[in-house]
C-alpha cells in the first residue's frame, strides 16, 4: 500500500520514496506554454507548497523525479533554469524590522547558493540580474505565502501596513526585471487590493478562480478513486464527500487534500482535522467590528468587486471567510452590470466549526450549554416548552460582561443568531431570515416530521406569534405534510433573556 504525504511538501521527498501523489504536472505544463507571470490564491495546508516545488523541480530539470507524469515527454530536459524561491511561511513577522532582515537572510541564501558574491545592499532585482549573469539563462522565480508577513499581523494596522509597503517595493523587482525572467509564480492565501500591494504585480495573472486550473490543488473525486482506492476500501464515500468536500473554483467541486490524508491516517474517524490545525481567532475580532448578522453566511450574494476590494485599511469580512476556506462559490451569474457571486459553506467540517466558533463569540467562550443527546430527545418530541427552557438556560450563562464590554449584543438580529448558531452547531436544518410571499420568517427549524417556525420581537409582547398568524407564514410548508409549529418568543433587553413566549401547532 502507498504512503500517504501527510505533511510532507518536498516534490523531491514524494517521488523519491514512492509516497502517493496525484499528479499536477498537466495543469503547470499548460501554465507554462500560455503564459509567464501568475498568482494563485488558496486556503492553508491546499497544496500551494507542494505545487511551488513541484514548479522549482521541473525548472531545475529534475527529470527522474517526472517519470511516469503527464509532463514527462513534452519538456525539454536539455534547458535547466536558476530558480529563486522565497517561502515567507515560517519567520517572526511582528515588526517591519523583522521583516526587512528576514528578506535580506533569504537573499544571501540565496546568492550562498548559487555561488554569488553580495555586497551589503543587495535587493531582488540585483539578485536576478546576477544569477542571469552568472548562468546567462534566464531566471525563475517562485515565491510561497507571499502574504503572510501581513496576515500575520492583521490586528496590528500600523505593522500591516508597514510590512505591506515593505513586500509592495519586494516584489516591483519582479515586474523591472522582466528582461531576465523565465517564468515567476505568486501564492498565497489573500490577495490584497491591485490599488495597493498588486500595484507593483499588476502584470501577474490571477488565476485563482479560472475554471482551467480549478483543480490545480486539492483532491477531485477521481483522484480519491484512483490514487487514494486502496485506502478507502469499505469506506462511505457519500459521507466523506458530505464532510471534506466541496470547495468550488468553477471546475469541479475539489476536497480539502490535509484533511483526506489525515482522515485516512486517523483511520477513518471524521472530525474537523484542517480546522483544528489553524483556529482562526483573528475572525473574532473582526466579527465584532463588523456586526455581521451571522445567519445571512446561508445566502451570501456578492459582486467580484466585494471579493477584491480587500486590504488592510478596510478588510472586508466575507473576502476575508472566502480566501481563507471558510467559504466558498455555489454559482456565478452574468448580468449587464457586472458578475455576482453566490457564496456557501463548502461542507460539514466548516460548517460544525463556524457554528462553534460563532456560538463562542456571540456568547462567551466559557458558557453552560445542554448536551447534544438532550437537546435532540427535546426536538424529536416536539417538547417545545422544554426546548425555551433550554434556550433560557442558555441565555441565562451568558456573562453580563460579554454585554457591557461588548458591542455583539448591541445590533438587530443577535437573539436570533445565537439561537440560529446554536441550532446549527447541533446539525439542524435551520433557514434564517426565509423568505415567504407574505414576508421573512426570522427562523424556520426543519426535522424529518416537523416544521417549527420562529419569529423574534425585543419587548414588543404578542406581537412575535401575531405576526407569523398575520402573514401566514405557515402556509409555505403546508405542502410537505408534517406537522407544523409557529413559536414566538419576546426577549428582555433588561434582563437579556426570554420574557414571554407562545406556540401553538397550525
Amino acid at each position: 500500500m502507498t504512503k500517504l504525504p501527510t505533511g510532507i511538501q518536498t516534490f523531491s521527498e514524494i517521488r523519491e520514496d514512492n509516497y502517493a501523489y496525484v499528479d499536477k504536472t498537466k495543469d503547470i505544463y499548460n501554465l507554462i506554454e500560455n503564459g509567464k507571470y501568475y498568482f494563485l490564491s488558496r486556503p492553508r495546508r491546499f497544496g500551494k507548497s507542494l505545487l511551488i516545488d513541484t514548479i522549482s523541480e521541473l525548472f531545475k530539470g529534475s527529470k527522474e523525479y517526472f517519470k511516469g507524469l503527464f509532463i514527462y515527454d513534452k519538456w525539454d530536459w536539455t534547458v535547466k533554469y536558476p530558480v529563486i524561491n522565497i517561502n515567507f511561511g515560517s519567520g517572526d513577522y511582528s515588526s517591519s524590522n523583522n521583516l526587512k532582515n528576514g528578506i535580506s537572510e533569504f537573499l544571501v541564501d540565496i546568492a550562498d547558493d548559487f555561488n554569488i558574491k553580495i555586497n551589503i545592499s543587495l535587493n531582488l532585482k540585483q539578485l536576478i540580474k546576477q544569477v542571469y549573469k552568472t548562468f546567462n539563462q534566464k531566471v525563475v522565480i517562485l515565491i510561497d505565502e507571499y502574504d503572510k508577513p501581513i496576515i500575520d499581523v492583521l490586528t496590528n494596522l500600523e505593522v500591516a501596513k508597514q510590512n505591506r509597503l515593505i513586500l509592495g517595493s519586494f516584489y516591483s523587482a519582479i515586474k523591472a526585471s522582466d528582461k531576465y525572467v523565465k517564468f515567476a509564480m505568486l501564492t498565497g492565501v489573500s490577495k490584497f487590493s491591485k490599488i495597493n500591494l498588486f500595484s507593483n504585480l499588476n502584470n501577474f495573472t490571477d488565476i485563482t478562480i479560472d475554471k482551467e486550473y480549478g483543480t490545480i490543488t486539492g483532491y477531485t473525486q477521481n483522484d480519491l478513486e484512483t490514487t487514494f482506492k486502496e485506502h478507502l476500501v469499505g469506506v462511505d464515500m457519500s459521507k466523506i464527500k458530505q464532510w471534506y468536500n466541496g470547495y468550488n473554483y468553477f471546475s469541479e467541486p475539489i476536497y480539502n487534500p490535509f484533511d483526506i490524508l489525515v482522515f485516512i491516517s486517523k483511520k477513518y474517524i471524521f472530525d474537523n482535522y484542517w480546522w483544528e490545525t489553524g483556529n482562526p481567532t483573528f475572525l473574532i475580532d473582526i466579527l465584532k467590528k463588523s456586526r455581521f448578522y451571522i445567519p445571512d453566511l446561508s445566502n451570501l450574494v456578492v459582486t467580484k468587486e466585494m471579493l477584491n476590494a480587500f486590504d488592510v485599511d478596510k478588510i472586508d469580512l466575507i473576502a476575508l471567510l472566502w480566501q481563507t476556506g471558510y467559504l466558498t462559490f455555489e454559482k456565478m451569474e452574468q448580468f449587464d452590470s457586472g458578475i455576482e457571486y453566490t457564496m456557501k459553506i463548502p461542507n460539514l467540517e466548516i460548517k460544525n466549526s463556524l457554528n462553534n466558533l460563532f456560538l463562542s463569540y456571540l456568547t462567551g467562550a466559557d458558557i453552560w450549554l445542554p448536551k447534544k443527546s438532550e437537546i435532540h430527545n427535546i426536538i424529536s418530541k416536539k417538547d417545545i416548552d422544554s426546548f425555551i427552557s433550554s434556550l433560557k438556560s442558555l441565555f441565562s450563562t451568558i456573562p453580563y460582561n460579554n454585554y457591557v464590554k461588548n458591542e455583539i449584543a448591541n445590533y438587530e438580529g443577535y437573539y436570533s443568531s445565537v439561537i440560529y448558531t446554536f441550532l446549527s452547531s447541533l446539525g439542524y436544518d435551520t433557514v434564517a431570515e426565509d423568505v415567504t410571499n407574505r414576508g421573512r420568517i426570522d427562523l424556520t427549524l426543519k426535522t424529518k416530521s416537523a416544521i417549527f417556525i420562529f419569529e423574534f420581537k425585543v419587548d414588543l409582547k404578542e406581537e412575535a406569534i401575531k405576526q407569523i398568524k398575520d402573514r401566514k407564514y405557515y402556509e409555505k410548508y403546508q405542502v410537505e405534510n408534517k406537522d407544523i409549529y409557529i413559536i414566538g418568543i419576546n426577549f428582555d433587553s433588561e434582563s437579556k433573556n426570554i420574557l414571554e413566549y407562545k406556540w401553538e401547532k397550525i
